[in-house]
């Protein structure tokens, strides 16, 4: 069987899959809480492979996919750098196959994601879209004629960390004002810590989100605003059709979604006198990743 695997800044996720085209689904999930922001390369791959052979639940893994977060080389060999993870110029693929004992696929989450909508969900239709994952960062991908650009290195669709606030708010990737620091799931939880001054995580805030709590529906509307003004500035770059937005922040649907459009319509310049493109949830949702890294390790036998 085939796994995919998602590495996120705060867990990972395996899904197994089944079907193709419109009938592929997510058949069965686990999920490793990330080892701790201070982990070792080490500890973040044996989560991975837990989570992997979680899923496989005692039969025999043929391939995996595995999508991380970060700046993952062309060949699909080595994570560079990611500003939520240990790994710097680590060489992903070969370790988790060792580890494993199975042939592994490695890409970027947003790359994977996009995968995912194209072969079964919400790019099945576009020309040219952009692919925006929401989590504890921002994701990006690029689609043009049913394929992801991946850029000369491999890296193109890094959206999270174009600069949005000069001189604004630390990042984790080293610079200021990054888009992700004003529109994650980090961005959240900042928000509401200063209305409430407790800590909650972001699935405690969707939670009392779709319960109706005010607090909570009016830190998403915030983070959903700054959706919007990043997706205005890479609609007035690319011109895409449509943009799709995954990842699990995405999971709220449009109390996240109708901010962001409203967001889009006011701060994209000459909206007036151009088609506006839609702002559309992912069909795989917080899944997207993972069902496009198992695609990948299918497809690649």
């Amino acid at each position: 069987m085939h796994v995919g695997v998602d590495v996120g800044g705060t867990k990972v996720l395996a899904v197994e899959i089944a079907g193709e085209g419109d009938g592929l689904e997510v058949v069965s999930s686990a999920q490793v809480p990330m080892p701790g922001r201070n982990a070792s390369d080490a500890e973040v791959e044996r989560a991975v492979a837990d989570a992997a052979l979680e899923v496989a639940a005692g039969r025999t893994l043929t391939g995996v996919g595995v999508s991380s977060a970060g700046l993952v080389d062309r060949e699909g060999e080595w994570v560079r750098f990611c500003a939520h993870l240990p790994w710097r110029d680590a060489p992903v693929r070969s370790r988790l196959a060792e580890l494993l004992g199975v042939p592994v696929v490695l890409d970027n989450d947003a790359n994977c994601a996009a995968y995912a909508e194209l072969a079964a969900g919400s790019l099945q239709d576009a020309t040219f879209a952009l692919m925006i994952t929401i989590g504890t960062g921002i994701g990006g991908a690029i689609v043009l004629d049913g394929r992801v650009v991946r850029g000369a290195n491999g890296m193109a669709g890094e959206f999270g960390h174009v600069q949005v606030v000069p001189d604004g708010l630390a990042c984790e990737c080293g610079l200021h004002g990054c888009w992700e620091q004003y529109c994650s799931g980090r961005a959240l939880e900042r928000v509401m810590r200063v209305a409430l001054g407790s800590h909650l995580d972001g699935p405690q805030v969707a939670a009392l989100a779709r319960d109706g709590d005010r607090i909570a529906r009016e830190a998403f509307a915030t983070v959903g605003t700054w959706l919007g003004v990043g997706i205005a500035g890479l609609v007035s770059a690319y011109d895409p059709e449509v943009v799709v937005v995954g990842g699990g922040v995405s999971a709220v649907g449009d109390l996240l979604l109708d901010p962001a459009r409203h967001g889009l319509a006011r701060a994209l310049q000459g909206a007036e006198h151009r088609t506006i493109p839609g702002i559309v949830p992912a069909r795989f949702g917080p899944e997207a990743g993972a069902v496009g890294a198992a695609l990948q390790a299918v497809a690649a036998g």
